[in-house]
C-alpha cells in the first residue's frame, strides 16, 4: 500500500506541534500570556510567546521588518510598573506594518526611579531618547497578536 504523501507531511507537522507546544509553555509559564499594550495612545490587549533561545539570533538576522515592543525592568524594579508600546497593530494603514514577530527593546530612564514616565506611543519614547531615556534593543523575540481593546 502507497502512502499519500500530503498525509506523511500531514502527521509530520501535528507531531512538531504536539513536541513545541510543551516547550513554549515551559518557556512562558502558559502557551500564551496576556498583556496590556499602548499603540499611538490606545490601549490594546496583546498575547505574546517568547520564541525559544537559539532561534532569536538567526531571525533577527533574516527579518528586518519585526516590531518593536517597548518595555522597562528598570520601571518594574523601582517598584513603579509600565504597560509595554507597541509600534505597530494590524490591519491597514495601522502602523509602519504589521509582523507578529515583535523584538523587546528596553527603557532605561537616565534620572534613575524617580525620573520612570508611562509612554504611550513609541513616537513618544522616541522623541525622548538621549534626553529622558536610553533605548536597548534585546535579542528577545517575541510571537505577538493583538486580541482586542485593552482593559478598562
Amino acid at each position: 500500500m502507497r502512502k499519500n504523501p500530503l498525509w506523511v507531511l500531514v502527521i509530520l507537522t501535528l507531531s512538531f506541534l504536539a513536541l513545541s507546544v510543551p516547550a513554549m509553555a515551559e518557556h512562558t509559564k502558559g502557551v500564551f500570556s496576556q498583556i496590556p499594550a499602548y499603540y499611538d495612545a490606545k490601549l490594546f490587549t496583546i498575547t505574546f510567546t517568547e520564541l525559544p533561545s537559539g532561534g532569536e539570533a538567526a531571525v533577527l538576522k533574516r527579518n528586518k521588518s519585526i516590531n518593536i515592543i517597548y518595555q522597562s525592568d528598570q520601571a518594574e524594579q523601582c517598584n513603579t510598573p509600565v504597560t509595554s508600546v507597541i509600534d505597530a497593530i494590524p490591519g491597514p494603514g495601522e502602523g509602519p506594518g504589521f509582523n507578529p514577530l515583535w523584538q523587546e527593546v528596553q527603557i532605561t530612564y537616565l534620572g534613575g526611579c524617580g525620573s520612570v514616565v508611562q509612554f504611550k506611543s513609541d513616537d513618544e519614547i522616541l522623541s525622548q531618547v538621549g534626553i529622558t531615556i536610553a533605548l536597548t534593543p534585546t535579542t528577545e523575540i517575541y510571537t505577538c497578536s493583538v486580541v482586542g481593546p485593552g482593559p478598562k
